[in-house]
């Protein structure tokens, strides 16, 4: 998906953050383990430093000079090829689409979720996580985390085919879960549970419908500081990758590259096939009702 030429993001709303530390014990298949337990939800992070055995070993001061550092203004063309720039310029799309969106159709203000930039560690209300976590939502300090090299283990790991609209259903992802918590839905979920009815399955696959309906009109979605839109039309490229990407990583990919089994039981995401059809019922027009999950009969 590409940023319109001309556009322009500020900085600043996107912090960078994160410790020198190194993850302790465990190993790739730990870490695949753990990401089943958080990767791209809000899941308990002290089920990651279980299953890497050992959580982070911090150097004991953040990167950089003690004080906060935020990504900087940037252009479309550094949006487009920029990581860290395409991160702080596709939250800002997602800011404008959900404060547009959210008080028309929940009657709910949108409040900017604040949005950190990390390698190696950091520190969350969470707890302790590492770039092994994958990109995550934090509901206690309302916080999403990304380590943009988490998008090069999901090519090369997880088999995406990866590209930028796929980074940013990640991000986009993450962000749902933002407005499900302000819409309640994350107080509502019982999200402890596993299986394929499970409440945790539920509050991932309305995540993916909330990125599926930002997707679908972000190439119309104009931006209040420079009066473009913020992106061009999705092409059908484009629009593969992110499906792959949903598809990549559904709970039965997971574990059958993991543990060679399917284990139904233990699903907090979903199947590939449901992370396809729930972001597709949000791009194809799909609103908060039609994205609610946890009152959806079947999935």
């Amino acid at each position: 998906m590409t940023f319109n030429e001309g556009g322009q993001f500020e900085g600043g709303r996107v912090r960078k953050g994160g410790r020198r530390g190194v993850a302790v014990g465990g190993g790739i298949g730990a870490i695949v383990v753990a990401l089943l337990a958080v990767f791209l939800g809000g899941g308990d992070l002290g089920q990651l430093t279980g299953a890497l055995g050992g959580a982070v070993q911090d150097a004991g001061a953040p990167a950089g000079d003690g004080q906060q550092q935020y990504v900087d203004d940037c252009t479309a063309e550094q949006a487009n090829s920029d990581r860290e720039c395409r991160l702080s310029a596709t939250v800002q799309s997602l800011d404008a689409y959900w404060g547009r969106v959210l008080p028309e159709q929940a009657g709910v203000d949108y409040q900017l979720p604040p949005v950190e930039s990390f390698s190696g560690a950091t520190t969350t209300g969470c707890g302790s996580a590492t770039s092994a976590t994958g990109p995550f939502y934090c509901p206690p300090d309302r916080t999403v985390y990304v380590d943009v090299s988490f998008f090069d283990e999901l090519t090369s790991q997880f088999g995406a085919e990866g590209g930028p609209l796929a980074e940013e259903y990640v991000v986009a992802h993450e962000v749902g879960h933002h407005v499900e918590q302000l819409v309640g839905a994350m107080d509502a979920a019982d999200r402890r549970g596993t299986g394929p009815e499970s409440d945790s399955v539920r509050i991932e696959l309305m995540a993916d419908c909330l990125a599926g309906m930002w997707a679908g009109s972000a190439a119309t979605e104009v931006d209040p500081d420079t009066g473009l839109t913020f992106l061009e039309p999705i092409s059908p490229a484009q629009l593969r990758q992110a499906l792959d990407a949903a598809a990549t990583v559904g709970d039965d990919h997971i574990q059958q590259q993991a543990t060679g089994r399917i284990s139904p039981e233990s699903f907090t995401h979903g199947t590939s096939e449901q992370r396809v059809r729930w972001f597709s019922v949000g791009y194809e027009g799909g609103t908060l009702d039609d994205c609610d999950a946890l009152s959806a009969r079947s999935l």
